[in-house]
């Protein structure tokens, strides 16, 4: 990971350089300044879109969305495949090498999920991590590594992962993460002094703040407005971002032409954001010419931008980026937070790969900057709190800034770590994480996190958390929100019953119960596994045995009266030839008339298959399941295989010449009834085959049953039950009573209830009440979507006919009825 982060760095580095070469180049013509400005930008933005789409969509956005919900048990289709992992990297590093304002470490967390889930799937490794716990151990490691690869920050990395991807973590995971993100780092900056002009291992971002006094205590109320401000517009931040996904889809029309004309949407904003930045133009007036990594090198600097002393020509250069002859350092700078803003936001609803921590960085440290800037300003000697007094140092305000934004945005804290990491500046440590936890408490209050917002957008099926304040979440049971009607075989049920289960539901796994009667949950039995046994009983090579007709003699084509054929099953090589000799045991001759067995070949006239008491013939009989196990669904049934096929084709062709010949030598033509009977027989016999055999009971001997599947009894509180699932990382949960099956509980139905309210008048209407269960109405409000599971989860989500839930909008508290979910 450490060698493929620094090789998209270098090559995103070479894109980035190439513009600014180009522009230079063309100083001649300012109109031809601007199309290439402009042109480049759009270029890669509309070649990533292209790219991403034909390759694989689910390349598009962050990535750590989809790995919290992963790692939560969902299984995301095409998500952790080789498709995608070339189509991140390379739609990566085309959108960063358009110089938008875009991130880099949560697509470059969903590469390294990629990577150890491809690395899982070798030969050495796969028998290792075919455990699902060992998958998602491994998973986790790689959220660590993908952060640690971008920042070579190994202990933030680790903390940042955890906070964003898990709910529960387990301690044993911990060293297991720490290890795998400092061998990416250390890796990754040893590539740094190998291929480029570093001397040692040094921080990503260099600053030379002061150390033997960073800042007065005084200074630290001034850091804590930080974080409310911080706060306050990392929430706005979520909120602009939300609304401008739901203006697009609330919009039909805009939204059906923009879905068939995906490259239109991605050129505008490429366009917007190109001519704004264009230097010579509006650009100039908030350093629109700078990348985010030069951009956040040059907000840490440890200079005061108000004082315009430059100390040598690096400085001087820093302030002719910021200080602009129309405009001062304030003016500048307000205008880069404000322009940042929206431009992260927006550029984060294209269908590109792209991530948001760089920008909220470049945006927080901006507005520490301001601050700082102010500060120096309004107390150009110090501020006065003792015998010594010390200058300001605005850098140390950039640095609280980024880890306040950026923490506010993502919801963590463990962005005041990757500030000290990426910066080397520990000094500052104490403002730090006062900062992001004044803002985290303001955020939370205010929206959920920048991924949680994604989730709800994308309408992945995660587990939000129960709020225990706001849901009388205490009086609901599982009870009242599991399905009752479960679809489950039986231990008594025949093939016939299993084959009728499978062909009209589509669950991935089944329960097992004794009888109808009692209704005792014996365990859980795979999809798959049901599939197995019955294509083992149905579908494999059968060896039909045509016993001669009854001594009374049934004319050819006749009912007859004799007993089902007798089935030995076997196990023949495929060959050229149709019909082949098979020999006859001792065992076998015991249970059958004496007549040998012949072979039929195909020469022989009807008269001389008349003349044998027994014809054997191998039969293929075809698998009922005709599809593959992936959808799940059952073939319909063919009345004969493809043997049977052919030869009656063959026959009726020998009819055809025959009666051309007869035309010819001017003689009757006769259609042999005898042969054309056999041929009919052979047909009925299998189709008679399979019925009967539908008709035995299951033997589950050999059947691989989870005996102990998860269970719950029904007065299971909420709050238990919302522990248990994230956890576990459960799909589902049976719910029994005193072993009893009564129903099931998944994620669906969970989520529905810790998403609403209680609704308390039905509470008071009975002694026992049916509890009402708010489901979020996401398409009823504009911050809310449609909640559609995308996954075909393990859950039966059936409810009885006839059953209606009252619910309660969060949002407008409008009573709405839900209809019970139509049958699969």
């Amino acid at each position: 990971m450490a060698l493929l982060s620094f090789t998209m760095d270098y090559i995103i580095e070479q894109c980035q350089e190439a513009k600014t070469w180009l522009y230079e180049e063309l100083s001649f013509s300012v109109t031809l300044q601007y199309f290439a400005w402009i042109g480049y930008s759009i270029l890669f933005i509309l070649f990533a879109t292209g790219f991403t789409h034909l390759v694989s969509p689910q390349a598009v956005g962050s990535g750590i969305p989809e790995m919290k919900t992963i790692l939560r048990g969902v299984v995301l289709k095409e998500f952790l495949t080789l498709k995608a992992l070339i189509s991140k990297v390379v739609g990566l590093c085309s959108s960063l090498g358009s110089t938008l304002p875009i991130g880099k470490e949560g697509p470059f967390v969903h590469i390294a999920s990629i990577v150890a889930t491809l690395l899982g799937k070798l030969t050495s490794f796969k028998g290792i991590y075919e455990n699902e716990s060992r998958r998602t151990e491994m998973l986790a490691a790689a959220c660590a590594v993908g952060v640690a690869g971008t920042f070579a920050a190994p202990i933030g990395g680790v903390l940042f992962s955890i906070e964003v991807t898990a709910t529960y973590f387990a301690v044993r995971n911990y060293w297991r993460g720490f290890f795998a993100a400092v061998c990416g780092a250390v890796v990754f900056r040893l590539l740094a002094i190998w291929f480029t002009e570093e001397t040692t291992i040094t921080a990503v971002f260099k600053t030379n703040l002061r150390t033997e006094f960073p800042f007065d205590a005084l200074e630290l109320f001034a850091y804590a407005f930080i974080g409310v401000l911080c706060g306050f517009a990392g929430a706005l931040f979520i909120l602009f971002h939300r609304k401008i996904v739901l203006f697009t889809r609330k919009k039909k029309r805009l939204s059906s032409f923009l879905q068939k004309n995906r490259f239109i949407y991605p050129g505008i904003v490429a366009f917007t954001i190109a001519s704004l930045t264009f230097p010579p133009g509006f650009g100039q007036f908030f350093a629109g010419q700078l990348t985010a990594r030069q951009a956040i090198n040059e907000l840490f600097s440890n200079i005061t931008w108000t004082t315009g002393q430059a100390e040598d020509i690096n400085d001087e250069e820093i302030l002719s980026h910021w200080n602009h002859p129309l405009t001062n350092i304030y003016v500048t700078l307000t205008l880069f937070i404000v322009m940042n803003f929206w431009f992260g936001a927006i550029c984060n609803t294209m269908p590109i790969p792209a991530g948001v921590f760089v920008p909220v960085f470049t945006v927080g440290a901006a507005f520490g900057r301001l601050i700082g800037e102010a500060m120096a300003a309004w107390f150009p000697d110090g501020v006065p709190s003792g015998k010594e007094i010390y200058k300001i140092v605005p850098g140390g305000y950039a640095v609280v800034g980024a880890a306040s934004f950026s923490g506010a945005v993502t919801r963590t804290i463990s962005t005041s770590v990757i500030v000290f990491e990426v910066t080397g500046q520990i000094s500052h440590v104490l403002p730090a994480v006062l900062a992001v936890l004044i803002a985290n408490a303001i955020a939370n209050k205010l929206q959920p996190s920048f991924y949680d917002s994604i989730i709800k957008l994308k309408r992945l099926p995660y587990l939000p958390d129960i709020v225990s304040a706001k849901a009388n979440a205490w009086h609901v049971f599982v009870e009242d929100i599991m399905v009752k009607d479960v679809k489950s075989i039986k231990f008594t049920s025949s093939y016939g019953e299993l084959q009728e289960l499978l062909e009209s539901t589509n669950f991935k796994s089944y329960p097992l119960v004794d009888s109808p009667d009692s209704y005792i949950l014996l365990g859980s039995i795979q999809r798959y596994e049901l599939e197995r046994i019955l294509f083992v009983h149905l579908s494999k090579e059968q060896k039909i045995v045509l016993p001669q007709d009854s001594p009374g003699g049934s004319k050819p084509g006749s009912r007859s009266t004799t007993p089902p054929p007798t089935i030995i099953p076997t196990i023949v090589e495929p060959k050229k030839s149709r019909f082949q000799v098979s020999k006859v045991t001792e065992n076998e001759r015991a249970k059958t008339p004496p007549p040998a067995t012949l072979s039929i070949p195909r020469s022989l006239s009807s008269s001389a298959l008349e003349e044998q008491n027994y014809h054997t013939l191998q039969l293929p009989l075809r698998s009922i399941l005709k599809n593959s196990a992936s959808n799940g669904r059952l073939g319909e049934k063919s009345n004969s295989s493809a043997d049977l096929k052919s030869e009656i084709n063959a026959y009726y062709r020998k009819m055809s010449e025959q009666r051309k010949e007869s035309i010819l030598e001017d003689r009757p033509f006769i259609i042999d009834k005898g042969s054309l009977s056999d041929l009919t027989k052979k047909v009925k016999l299998q189709k008679e085959w399979e019925d009967n055999k539908l008709l035995e009971h299951i033997d589950w001997e050999g059947v691989q049953i989870d005996p102990a599947p998860f269970q719950l009894v029904e007065r299971t509180s909420l709050h238990k039950v919302h522990s248990l699932f994230s956890l576990l990382g459960l799909h589902h949960a049976y719910v029994t009573n005193t072993g009893r099956l009564v129903g099931v509980c998944g994620l669906k139905e969970l989520r529905h209830a810790i998403q609403g309210r209680i609704d308390e008048q039905a509470l008071a209407k009975t002694q026992r009440p049916e509890i009402n269960i708010e489901v979020d109405q996401e398409s009823s409000s504009d911050d809310e979507v449609e909640d559609i599971d995308p996954q075909n989860l393990e859950v039966d989500r059936e409810a009885p006919r006839g059953t209606k839930y009252r619910l309660v909008n969060t949002a407008s508290l409008d009573e709405v009825e839900l209809e019970p979910i139509e049958k699969a």
